[in-house]
């Protein structure tokens, strides 16, 4: 069975983003419904141990993100260009993928879990703890890593609507378990680590189900198939690139924390609480940016120029016309927020300092977001990789200066907007030449050794 294409259009942009952005804000309820839960325990260790968890978790995973951003847009691709059989093929590998990548973590859970609490500088209650709830959740990876892989798939298809029914039934499923094993159950973190590992298993198979009901059997595909090792080159290289593309991102956000940090704690806390509302951008821009994956990769796929130039645009235009409209709501309510989520005047004080940095940084993002979602559509991803590391020199470079210049705080808001203009600019400059590229007929441009696709990234 073929999935289906359809023009890009506005309307098809909207339907494709306002689903994913929907699923994404489920994600920070669930953390806040595991901190209120395990906080009624009245017992800070375990707080604590449940935020440890979360950050290492998120950091173990988010390497790995890159498995569902490479599977939407190699999916994306083979649907535009009519392949159902590559589809499937896609969906086999990064499964396969998924369950080598996951047994992996889970053989080695003893040095990476020593590795992790060493570095936390906790209590020995914290690791306690931790290690009671590290060493369940972590059975979880290969279950998580599949539902990277279903869930690209179902991206690339352009049916977010599949993919909002599939994190919802995670984070719910999630949320309720966990309510069970910790307050009825009385098995504390470990009841929290236990919910996640089934919620994920769930997950798996109820979107294994899902495809199956669009006739998806990616487990019926040959052995010799999924090995094949130009595909799998290309596929692991589109994959490297974007991992390292998602750690450089890492390392910019967590030297901006590690930065404010060495201001004090009022500055900390009030870069913690504007931080939030730039995350909070984020989810809607990155709805966006699944769109422009969806689109873009289908019109590459099609090897239609037209429809691609279209659709590009399309997602930028409503990337920034929210990223927009965001930084106006943040800059109208961006005091009250603050009010809300914190009630020290001090920490309140110097967040309204710098609320115009951070209710303008969405509207920085938009075009960084919608050009993610470009480029991976169409698998530019050497490209995105190589500006990437431009931006994060140059980020470096503004962080040096604002530094010499004694702007503190403020230098290290502004350091972040022109990594993100950075980011933007120099995707939209190198955008016209990979669209050529991209587009020219096959024969005049030699074959890429390392992906064996035409396509200069």
């Amino acid at each position: 069975m073929t999935p289906s294409t359809s023009p890009a259009t506005s309307r098809r942009v909207l339907a494709l983003a306002l689903p994913m952005t929907l699923a994404n804000v489920t994600t920070p309820l669930l953390g806040f419904v595991g901190a209120t839960v395990i906080g009624r325990l009245g017992d800070a260790a375990l707080l604590g141990a449940m935020a440890l968890g979360a950050v290492i978790f998120d950091a173990i995973f988010w390497s790995f993100g890159s498995l569902r951003m490479a599977t939407a847009g190699l999916t994306a691709q083979a649907v535009g260009a009519r392949d159902a059989a590559e589809v499937e093929r896609t969906l086999a590998r990064a499964l396969a993928a998924a369950l080598v990548v996951g047994l992996v973590i889970v053989v080695l859970q003893g040095p990476i879990g020593r590795a992790a609490f060493t570095l936390s500088g906790a209590s020995p209650a914290v690791i306690a703890a931790l290690a009671a709830y590290f060493h369940i959740r972590i059975f979880a990876a290969p279950f998580t890593l599949a539902n990277y892989a279903i869930l690209g798939s179902v991206l690339g298809r352009g049916r977010t609507d599949l993919g909002l029914i599939l994190q919802v039934a995670i984070n719910l499923t999630n949320i309720v378990l966990t309510l069970m094993f910790v307050l009825w159950a009385d098995m504390s973190v470990a009841g929290a680590g236990l919910a996640t590992l089934i919620a994920e298993a769930a997950g798996a198979v109820l979107g294994l189900a899902l495809l199956a009901r669009l006739g998806s059997r990616p487990f019926a595909v040959p052995f010799r198939v999924v090995r094949d090792p130009l595909a799998l080159a290309r596929m692991l290289s589109v994959n490297a690139d974007v991992m390292i593309r998602t750690l450089l991102l890492v390392g910019c956000i967590t030297l901006f924390s590690a930065l404010g940090a060495r201001s004090g704690d009022v500055v900390l806390a009030a870069n913690a609480v504007l931080w939030n509302l730039f995350m909070i951008g984020g989810f809607f821009l990155d709805g966006f940016a699944t769109a422009a994956e969806t689109l873009c990769g289908q019109a590459v796929g099609a090897r239609d120029e037209a429809r691609f130039r279209r659709a590009a645009r399309l997602s930028l235009l409503w990337c920034l016309a929210f990223g927009g409209a965001i930084a106006g709501g943040f800059l109208l309510a961006g005091n009250a927020f603050v009010d809300a989520v914190t009630t020290s005047p001090e920490v309140r004080a110097m967040a309204r300092l710098y609320l115009l940095p951070a209710a303008l940084a969405p509207l920085m993002a938009a075009v960084p977001f919608a050009f993610d979602g470009i480029y991976i559509g169409a698998t530019w991803t050497r490209a995105m990789r190589n500006l990437m590391l431009v931006a994060t020199a140059l980020y470096g470079v503004a962080l040096l200066a604002a530094h010499a210049a004694g702007l503190g705080n403020g230098g290290l808001w502004l350091s972040f907007l022109i990594l993100l203009a950075g980011r933007g600019i120099s995707q939209a400059l190198a955008y016209p030449g990979l669209a050529r590229r991209t587009f020219a007929p096959a024969g005049e441009i030699p074959l890429d050794k390392r992906t064996g696709a035409y396509t200069p990234a």
